[in-house]
């Protein structure tokens, strides 16, 4: 594992890091220093931006990503030929590196990430040219629809049916956890065409030109934090053409499950978590931070606190490590496999427990919710960052499938 850049690398950086100092509005400069009501760091949300009603919303998701667009970088893991960056595995690290840093929002959805490349290997020449240029274009941006109630980790068991009646699939059913729906513009989704079949088969991959389709249902999931993320999508006589199938019918399953995008690493989540424990431990040595925390308690120093936020400040390094170790192996040709699970179950175990160090810190404090509130330590950050890293180790695959993979794949351990 190389953690220095070779000469090609550094230069790549610094082109990224012009573009961010040159391109980057000012909104999402202002959010990531913190001036916007949250923590500092924190990117804006370029899917949710684009149809804001503030018009400086609206204007800073067109800049930003025309500005990335211009590059070839709203796409960066596409190939050149279907209008993408066709970046290096390395330079698609240091570009989301550099980014994660800068607080910047990542533009394209699920449309950049998970519809293209499927598109790109599966979809035929015609519907490459439907659908590429709006995804590229950031006039179009999709949803998801694969998790149902009763599938989640086990997702080969979905049951949203869809029936052929003529030049056309009839759909029923309904999808759980669709992240974005709200604001997405249109949906792909696997649904079951061939009940009788074994559940990995029988599968068919279906993209839905438009989320406001007749009989297609949107209803908002509240978390815990009350914030609007995820939805309900229920699916009630939805009609779709047949034209509309990805790859062949009752293949979907071996179609969904194509990806290119190179973002294992996690480095994002790993580069935020290094940036709040530094965020954190410069609170403390304000006026501020040392009349609100804990550190001195009546018998002086709390060695037990400071104890905790060195752990936690190691451990902002060890994730950051599995980062370089995934790229690494890319960079050499080499495909992760326990090794991302390892990363992606450290990080977001990791991040659970630095909230609630956080929250430990600040005693009493960290009830209040209100980051307005002058009582509220680090704008409440803490408080906030406690109860929305819950789900962190059950989305994208949880802990206990991520420990499974890592017992059998990288242990060689039996299967269960």
């Amino acid at each position: 594992m190389d953690w220095a850049d070779n000469a090609e690398q550094a230069a790549f950086r610094t082109e990224v890091k012009q573009l961010l100092d040159q391109g980057l509005p000012d909104l999402y400069k202002r959010l990531a220093k913190g001036e916007g009501g949250g923590e500092e760091g924190q990117a804006g949300d370029w899917v949710a931006d684009r149809k804001a009603a503030e018009p400086e919303r609206r204007e800073a998701a067109k800049a930003w990503g025309d500005a990335l667009a211009a590059r070839g970088w709203f796409a960066p893991q596409w190939p050149k030929e279907y209008g993408g960056g066709g970046l290096s595995p390395m330079e698609q690290f240091i570009l989301r590196q550099e980014m994660a840093l800068a607080g910047a929002p990542t533009v394209g959805g699920s449309g950049v990430s998970l519809l293209g490349p499927t598109l790109i290997v599966h979809a035929s020449d015609e519907q490459k040219k439907k659908y590429l240029p709006d995804i590229l274009s950031g006039s179009k941006v999709y949803a998801q629809g694969y998790s149902e109630p009763g599938s989640g980790s086990d997702l080969a068991s979905l049951q949203t049916r869809a029936v052929k009646d003529g030049d056309e699939y009839v759909l029923n059913g309904q999808k759980i956890w669709t992240s974005g729906a709200h604001h997405a513009d249109a949906l792909f989704a696997l649904t079951r065409t061939d009940p009788d079949a074994p559940k990995h088969r029988g599968i068919t991959f279906l993209v839905l030109d438009d989320i406001k389709a007749p009989g297609l249902t949107i209803r908002p999931l509240i978390n815990m934090a009350w914030k609007h993320g995820f939805n309900e999508t229920f699916f009630e006589d939805v009609r779709v053409p047949v034209a509309n199938v990805i790859g062949e019918e009752n293949r979907g399953w071996y179609v969904g499950a194509t990806l290119l995008d190179f973002e294992r690493s996690n480095i994002s989540g790993a580069v935020a978590q290094k940036r709040t424990i530094n965020s954190l431990l410069a609170y403390t040595k304000t006026d501020e931070g040392r009349n609100k925390s804990k550190l001195q308690g009546r018998g002086g120093e709390s060695t037990a606190l400071r104890t905790e936020l060195a752990e936690r400040f190691i451990e902002t390094g060890v994730g950051e490590n599995f980062s370089f170790r995934i790229i690494s192996m890319q960079n050499r040709g080499l495909i992760p496999n326990y090794e991302a699970s390892t990363a992606k179950m450290f990080i977001s175990e990791s991040g659970q427990r630095l909230q609630r160090t956080g929250t430990k810190l600040f005693g009493l404090y960290s009830n209040i919710w209100e980051p307005a509130d002058p009582r509220a330590p680090a704008k409440a950050s803490f408080t906030q960052g406690y109860v929305t890293s819950v789900p962190a180790t059950i989305a994208a695959g949880s802990s206990e499938i991520q420990r499974n993979i890592i017992a059998t794949r990288g242990l060689g351990l039996p299967r269960g």
